[in-house]
C-alpha cells in the first residue's frame, strides 16, 4: 500500500499537505528566540500586530496577537533590530509558516526607551512633570505609609535609618508586589489604600535595586498617574541612583535610594531638638527686646502726654481768663460800678425808655450796693 503522495494514484489534496506541513513543523519545532530586523511593521483595529523579520539572507513572517501586545514595551519601529521569542506555526489556509510573538526585546534599550519616553511626553502634556505642582515635604513627619514589599531589602533599610534618625515616627507598611506582571496592579491598590486612609503624613514608595526588568512596574504610566494623584506627599526611591522611573518624574521628591528616601523623610530627632533649643532662646531675646522697646515707648509716650496736658490746660485756663474778662466786662454789676443805675417796676421788669415811666407811679432804682424807693415826678423825653 502506497503512502500519501507516493505515487499519482495516492497524491495528497493541496489542505492535506498543508496539515501535513503544519503537524511537522508546530510539532517538531520548540519555541525559540530569533534575532532580526523589523520591517512592513502594521497595527491592525483588531489589536494583532503584524510585520516581518529579516536578515541579509532570509525572512519570516511575524504575528504578535493582540492578548499578548499588552506584554511588550512598546511598538517596534521601522528597521529596529529586535529578539523575539515566539513559535512557529503555519497558516493553513495558505500553507504559509508564520512566527507567533509573545515577547520581543530591541537590541539595546530600544524597545525600553521608546515605551519610556512615549508615556513621559503623556504625563508631560498632562502637566505631571511641572515643578509647580510638586509639594514640600513635610520637615516633621509623624506617620510614614512605606508602599514597598513588605520582604524586600528596601523597606528594612528604610526601618534601620528611620529608627537610628528619630524612633517616634511612626512606619506604617502598605504591602504592594514590586515586580512581575502583577507588579503595577499591585502598587496601583496600595496608593489607593494610602490615599483613602488619609492617616499618613508622607508616603515613600519604592523598591531596592535590580535588572531593568525587575524595576520596570515603575515605569507603568498607571503607576505614575497613581503616585501624581495621591494627596499625600511623595518620596520616589526606585533602584539605585542611576535608575530613574516615571514614579521618580511625577513624585513631589525623588530620592536616589531606599535609605535616601528614609534620610529626606525623617529629620535627626538630636537635631530637632537643639532647633527647639535654639528657636527657644531666639523668642526669649526677642520677646525681653520687644517687652524693653514697649516699656521705653511708655515712658516716652507719658511724658509726651504730660506734656501735652500741661499744654492743654494752660491753653484752656488762659482761654477761660479770656472769657471771664469778656463776661466781667459785660456784667450789669460793673456798670453800676461805673455810676449807673437800673429802674425797674414792681414786678422786676427793667424800665428802659421814658415811656416807661408814669407820673406819680412807683418803681425801684437798682444801684451798686443797693435798691432805691422812687416815684415819678415828672418826664422829660429827648426831643430833636
Amino acid at each position: 500500500m502506497t503512502q500519501p503522495g507516493e505515487a499519482p494514484e495516492s497524491a495528497m489534496d493541496v489542505s492535506m499537505l498543508a496539515g501535513y506541513i503544519k503537524a511537522v513543523v508546530e510539532g517538531s519545532v520548540p519555541p525559540l528566540w530569533v534575532r532580526g530586523e523589523v520591517t512592513g511593521f502594521k497595527a491592525y483595529r483588531s489589536g494583532h500586530w503584524y510585520f516581518t523579520l529579516r536578515d541579509a539572507e532570509s525572512q519570516i513572517r511575524c504575528v504578535v496577537w493582540q492578548r499578548d501586545t499588552a506584554r511588550m514595551r512598546a511598538q517596534p519601529d521601522e528597521g529596529m533590530h529586535v529578539v523575539a521569542f515566539g513559535r512557529l506555526n503555519v497558516y493553513a489556509a495558505k500553507a504559509e509558516i508564520q512566527l507567533s510573538i509573545s515577547r520581543m526585546e530591541a537590541e539595546g534599550d530600544g524597545l525600553w526607551r521608546k515605551a519610556f519616553e512615549e508615556a513621559r511626553l503623556r504625563l508631560d502634556v498632562d502637566g505631571l512633570l511641572d515643578p509647580a505642582r510638586k509639594r514640600p515635604i513635610p520637615r516633621y513627619p509623624r506617620t510614614i505609609a512605606v508602599v514597598t514589599s513588605p520582604d524586600g531589602a528596601a523597606l528594612q533599610d528604610i526601618i534601620a535609618v528611620a529608627r537610628r534618625r528619630d524612633p517616634t515616627v511612626a512606619i506604617v507598611v502598605v504591602p504592594a508586589v514590586v515586580q512581575g506582571d502583577s507588579a503595577p496592579a499591585s502598587l496601583r491598590g496600595a496608593l489607593k489604600r494610602v490615599s483613602k486612609w488619609r492617616g499618613a503624613d508622607l508616603v515613600i514608595v519604592g523598591r531596592g535595586g535590580g535588572s531593568r526588568e525587575d524595576l520596570w512596574a515603575f515605569n507603568d504610566e498607571r503607576v505614575a498617574r497613581a503616585v501624581a494623584a495621591c494627596p499625600i506627599p511623595t518620596i520616589s526611591a526606585v533602584g539605585h541612583e542611576v535608575d530613574v522611573s516615571l514614579c521618580d518624574l511625577v513624585a513631589d521628591l525623588r530620592a536616589a535610594t531606599p535609605s535616601a528616601a528614609a534620610e529626606a523623610a525623617v529629620p535627626v530627632r538630636a537635631d530637632v531638638q537643639a532647633e527647639v533649643t535654639r528657636t527657644a532662646r531666639r523668642l526669649r531675646v526677642a520677646l525681653s527686646r520687644r517687652a524693653e522697646r514697649a516699656r521705653g515707648d511708655l515712658v516716652r509716650t507719658q511724658r509726651e502726654f504730660g506734656s501735652r496736658a500741661r499744654r492743654v490746660i494752660e491753653m484752656r485756663r488762659a482761654w477761660i481768663v479770656s472769657l471771664s474778662a469778656s463776661l466781667d466786662a459785660l456784667s450789669p454789676l460793673r456798670t453800676l460800678d461805673r455810676g449807673y443805675a437800673v429802674a425797674r417796676r414792681e414786678d422786676g421788669t427793667p424800665m428802659t425808655s421814658v415811656f416807661d415811666f408814669t407820673a406819680g407811679d412807683g418803681f425801684s432804682l437798682v444801684v451798686r450796693d443797693g435798691k432805691v424807693d422812687a416815684r415819678t415826678i415828672a418826664t422829660r423825653p429827648d426831643t430833636e
